[in-house]
């Protein structure tokens, strides 16, 4: 198929696509040993530039149609002050052309107050996220979180009494520490709050951070076999208290799982908007770089500080479709993906997922191809397995 085609499949593919919107705000008081994201120490010099130039970078993604979904990420959302959400939330909302259907933000307790959570409320936001982590004093310190087990817990009221729609908790496990009978309490202690959503992640050491360094220094270690059997009694103990598992570290009460993750797990659209932030869009793939100063400078000569930059391709988005889609209960429809995105050189996929499924990993009904119970558990391995094995027609 000539190149001019493909990219006509694509326009046709993502036409027919959601469009989210990922906003990274990159304010942060203090930076937590496990975080890996982009962040700076917020100055009000700073957060003004951040304010304007998103508003300016907004203008250069030319979004082509009304946004669906949108999310703040950071850093730490909640650290600007309720002028400065104003101020942002109607610049994302005259952006995305009304408010969106679905509107996330991120917020870390200890920055959680009824002026906040009231501005939010009035803009749209239909989601909040709280990053708990753990409710065991000593495993946040650990964590370098700055927060209290009593600030979750006055964080969470002050949320449901806003009445926001959908209030989600992000929890970790396989912690330095931390045994399956603490993680258990912490389950239970976040399943009596009854959130409508619960993120649970196992703790993975990320490159220049703090618990990177102490495992390299033997002070913390790795246990695979421990991790396996957290996760399943995750997975088990969830289920029984009525949250749905849809993808690997994530679980819902019906309705309320998070449509913007959703997307972008399928390979639909996302502009991403702030320093570090990445996004798939407009035919093409990148993150913006990691530095506040400079993607303010760039933005204000009128550039897209996108760094990475790649052309997308039919192949390349049925890999990844296929990498993060597997990781949903629901698994790939491999008819409907092959009827969005025909371009791509199908003929080594089947024999892979043979062999895969063949391995005990995959299991197919029809065109929908999942992941086993044990292939959930060794998930990044599959996606790796499928990484290169297409190519374009």
């Amino acid at each position: 198929m000539a190149m001019s085609e493909i990219e006509s499949t694509l326009s046709a593919a993502f036409s027919r696509s959601p469009l989210g919107l990922y906003v990274h705000v990159p304010f942060c008081a203090s930076t937590c040993d496990f975080c890996a994201f982009y962040q700076t120490t917020p100055t009000r010099a700073g957060v003004e530039s951040y304010l304007d130039s998103v508003g300016r970078e907004l203008v250069l993604a030319a979004l082509r149609k009304p946004v669906s979904t949108v999310f703040w990420g950071g850093g730490t959302p909640g650290l600007l002050a309720p002028d400065d959400l104003q101020t942002l939330g109607e610049t994302v909302r005259a952006a995305c052309g009304g408010t969106p259907a679905e509107w996330t933000v991120e917020l870390a307790p200890a920055s959680v107050t009824d002026a906040r959570l009231a501005v939010l409320k009035a803009l749209g936001v239909t989601r909040v996220s709280l990053g708990v982590q753990s409710f065991v004093p000593e495993l946040l310190d650990a964590l370098g979180r700055q927060h209290t087990r009593e600030q979750v817990f006055r964080a969470y009221e002050r949320v449901r009494e806003a009445g926001f729609a959908s209030v989600n908790l992000d929890l970790m496990f396989a912690l330095p520490g931390q045994n399956a009978e603490a993680w258990e309490r912490d389950l239970q202690t976040a399943i009596a709050l009854a959130p409508d959503h619960l993120s649970t992640y196992c703790l993975t050491f990320e490159e220049d951070t703090k618990l990177w360094v102490k495992l390299s220094k033997g002070q913390v270690k790795l246990d695979t076999e421990h991790e396996a059997r957290l996760y399943e009694n995750t997975w088990d103990t969830l289920a029984a208290a009525g949250y749905a598992q849809y993808e690997v570290s994530n679980f819902a009460r019906a309705g309320h799982e998070c449509n913007h993750n959703l997307n972008t797990w399928r390979m639909h659209e996302w502009a991403g908007i702030g320093p570090s932030a990445a996004g798939q869009h407009a035919g093409l793939r990148g993150a913006n770089t990691s530095d506040l100063e400079k993607w303010i400078a760039g933005v204000a000569r009128g550039e897209r500080m996108t760094e990475d930059r790649v052309v997308l391709t039919a192949s390349l988005l049925v890999e990844d479709a296929m990498v993060f889609g597997l990781r949903l209960n629901a698994g790939v429809d491999l008819a409907a993906l092959r009827a969005r995105f025909p371009a791509a050189g199908w003929e080594e996929m089947d024999g892979t997922l043979e062999r895969l499924a063949g391995q005990g990993l995959l299991e197919r009904s029809g065109s929908v191809v999942k992941l086993t119970r044990r292939g959930r558990l060794l998930a990044d391995a599959v996606g790796s397995e499928l990484v290169g094995v297409l190519t374009e027609a």
